[in-house]
């Protein structure tokens, strides 16, 4: 039996509104305006792109992607594109207490309140104590290069709250977060369809 093209009917339905519903905000977000409005109307934006990007990541091909990244890419860059994504996506959607980036935070114990060694307790055991990483990123658009870190929590206890705001900043991480996925897509793009390049890069080697 032969094994059905990709992408089938039945996924270029879903990935022609995913993507559309991706670069829409992609470029809202992106854009030096987007920092004038309203804390919880950009909250709810980033919320929103963080949801279609982890959908997207269900298609086959685009995990093949970010699985190939462990080998081509800079330090990290596949379990940042996979796992720091997820990791945020499901802070903001499964604790929606919070109005804006800068308020939310968690710890172990809101973390494990209904079950404990579930996705976003292994990501925190995984990496708190980790060193930052360092990147920068160039802005076609705007002619901009960009520095930022990402800062792992120094620790992960029952009463120590771990702000996403100390992970990553709102003004210049969720652009490095939004490139990480934007280049992932694009691997997926159709010949003939012109899409932006951004220059993602590692600054030192970091070890672990």
């Amino acid at each position: 039996m032969e094994e059905e093209p990709k992408p089938n009917d039945k996924e270029k339905l879903f990935l022609k509104l995913a993507y559309n519903r991706f670069y829409d905000l992609f470029e809202e977000i992106m854009s030096p305006e987007f920092l004038d409005k309203n804390k919880e109307i950009r909250f709810f934006k980033i919320k929103e792109i963080f949801s279609v990007y982890s959908e997207l990541l269900n298609y086959i091909p685009l995990k093949e992607v970010v699985e190939s990244y462990k080998t081509k890419r800079p330090p990290m860059e596949s379990e940042l594109s996979k796992e720091l994504i997820k990791f945020f996506r499901n802070i903001i959607t499964h604790f929606p207490f919070f109005e804006n980036w800068d308020e939310v935070w968690i710890n172990k114990k809101i973390i494990n309140w209904h079950k404990e060694n579930q996705f976003m307790d292994k990501f925190l055991k995984k990496y708190a104590g980790r060193k930052e990483i360092k990147y920068r990123f160039w802005e076609p658009n705007y002619k901009k290069m960009t520095y930022l870190s990402v800062n792992f929590p120094k620790e992960y206890e029952d009463e120590n709250k771990i702000f996403l705001k100390n992970i990553i900043s709102e003004k210049e991480g969720i652009k490095f977060c939004l490139i990480l996925m934007h280049n992932i897509l694009s691997t997926q793009v159709e010949e003939g369809v012109s899409v932006p390049e951004y220059a993602l890069m590692a600054c030192i080697s970091n070890s672990y």
